[in-house]
């Protein structure tokens, strides 16, 4: 007996099947994690809003089309869903067998940058020119990379069995992968996503389980680098000067403080419910630098107001929360590191990125992720969230 929509009653027919077998309980749909995916979707259509209204109106930019930025940022994230489901077909296991070929991909792209390829924007020489009004910006896939490099090695041994945490000699080795492609982006200098990678390899160690000892080693590595850093002058200028501004707000707020000082009085402006969609005095009158990219979060403080901003930082709150729990749930360490890792770069970028919008850190040029325009951002933060997918979807249904 069949009923009027075509479907089986009984549930044998063919189309009935097919249904049935979609919504099963061992599905690929229903084994999704869909309030993260809905979330990361949300974030990218509130992107969408903000950067069309940061970018409307700057015809030294859009090359007088109003569209432009918004078409590109529809098809970036297009483009970042196929990753997506590329990524969860392909899996997170079958990738790691592909790791060592991903890694030399991602250090030859870094170099090629330092070749007269690269592209210098805003300071940083950390872009490939691929013509036609687009460029690439191969850091952003070492974020990935580095996660999963790092996993193979450090998981290796405690998947088999082996091991019930990574000895101090795979730590080492690990440590070694990340160091050689954050040396590279060092060079260009791009410091914001060295930044980012640093806080990655530490959230990958935690995850691992391994010593407390190289955590705390390397954060006085680190601190210890930074002062180094500082005083042999391996900074640039403009680095510099932002480090000035974060410090002392009132210094020169027509020159370094200016990007720090326009964004606060955007963010201020928009009150409790803001002044509308389209309708901001400061993104209007251009005064914001930047705001397309690093800064489109003033976009969002200003016409969406205290309730839209933090509407925004819900929605990747939500993210993180089912990102803890993949790496909670999953059966192997592996699964675990690059939740982990993805968990560390997700949560200290947003962080970065709004809080300098709002003065409370240094501006270090990196954008909010899934919202702020740009290509290869866009894909990575993609195929990271497929990467988290695939870990919930293959892990047993007993998990």
């Amino acid at each position: 007996m069949s009923g009027t929509n075509g479907f089986s009653v009984s549930g044998y027919g063919p189309e009935r099947s097919a249904w049935a077998r979609l919504i099963a309980r061992d599905s690929l749909v229903r084994r999704l994690d869909w309030p993260m995916l809905l979330s990361s979707v949300a974030l990218s259509l509130i992107g969408t809003a903000l950067v069309y209204s940061a970018t409307r109106n700057r015809t030294e930019l859009n090359q007088g089309d109003p569209y432009y930025f918004l078409f590109r940022h529809v098809l970036n994230t297009g483009i970042g869903l196929a990753l997506m489901v590329g990524t969860i077909w392909l899996g997170h296991r079958t990738l790691r067998t592909a790791v060592p070929i991903l890694y030399g991909v991602s250090v030859f792209l870094v170099l090629l940058v330092l070749t007269p390829l690269g592209k210098t924007i805003n300071g940083a020489h950390a872009w490939i020119v691929l013509g036609g009004g687009f460029s690439l910006q191969p850091s952003e896939f070492v974020k990935v990379t580095i996660i999963l490099g790092m996993a193979m090695l450090l998981a290796a041994r405690v998947d088999a069995g082996d091991k019930e945490y990574p000895d101090h000699r795979t730590v080492f080795q690990a440590l070694c992968l990340a160091a050689v492609p954050i040396m590279i982006v060092m060079l260009m200098p791009d410091l914001g996503s060295v930044m980012v990678m640093a806080v990655i390899v530490l959230g990958v160690l935690l995850a691992s389980g391994a010593s407390n000892r190289w955590v705390f080693g390397l954060l006085g590595a680190g601190a210890a680098g930074a002062i180094a850093v500082w005083q042999l002058g391996v900074l640039d200028e403009y680095q510099i000067n932002r480090f000035a501004a974060f410090a002392n707000p009132a210094l020169d707020p027509a020159g370094v403080g200016y990007n720090t000082n326009q964004a606060r009085i955007a963010i201020g402006s928009g009150g409790l419910t803001g002044t509308g969609l389209f309708h901001g005095s400061q993104t209007t009158g251009r005064f914001v630098p930047e705001q397309q990219t690093d800064f489109v979060f003033t976009v969002a403080g200003e016409e969406l107001g205290f309730l839209g901003a933090g509407f925004i930082i819900v929605l990747l709150g939500i993210v993180l929360w089912r990102a803890c729990r993949i790496a909670r749930e999953t059966t192997e360490l592996y699964g675990t590191i690059v939740a982990g890792g993805i968990i560390a770069w997700f949560a200290f970028q947003s962080f970065e990125n709004i809080g300098m919008t709002l003065g409370i850190m240094p501006v270090a040029g990196l954008p909010l992720p899934f919202v702020s325009y740009g290509g290869s951002s866009m894909f990575a933060v993609w195929v990271a969230i497929g990467l988290l997918q695939s870990i919930r979807v293959q892990r047993p249904m007993s998990a």
